[in-house]
């Protein structure tokens, strides 16, 4: 998974681009756990966009879109906010929501 800067990000959306964008802190544990769920999901479905920002970076961007705590999956279709999703839950939730991104 790529580390996407803000520029990165705000290019995708105006490009009117689909994809899932995971927001973390590097201290964060349930971040870490979330963020190896998503290695698993991107690699059984390794056609949907997936890249990831460290929040204290891109804080404008989190207020924009009403970032209330990390982990974050934020997911776009056509550079337009989808949904938002904070808890995880499991792989195969993960995996589902990936299965009805790449549609």
């Amino acid at each position: 998974m790529n580390e996407w800067n803000g520029e990165e990000i705000t290019n995708k959306i105006r490009a009117g681009n689909s994809f899932c964008l995971y927001l973390y802190t590097p201290i964060c544990g349930t971040c870490q756990v979330a963020s190896k769920m998503l290695a698993v999901v991107k690699e059984i479905v390794p056609t949907v966009e997936l890249g990831k920002s460290d929040v204290n970076y891109i804080r404008g961007l989190a207020e924009q879109y009403q970032v209330e705590s990390v982990p974050c999956l934020l997911l776009f279709r056509e550079g337009k906010l989808h949904e938002k999703i904070y808890a995880f839950h499991s792989v195969p939730y993960l995996l589902e929501l990936f299965r009805d991104m790449e549609q």
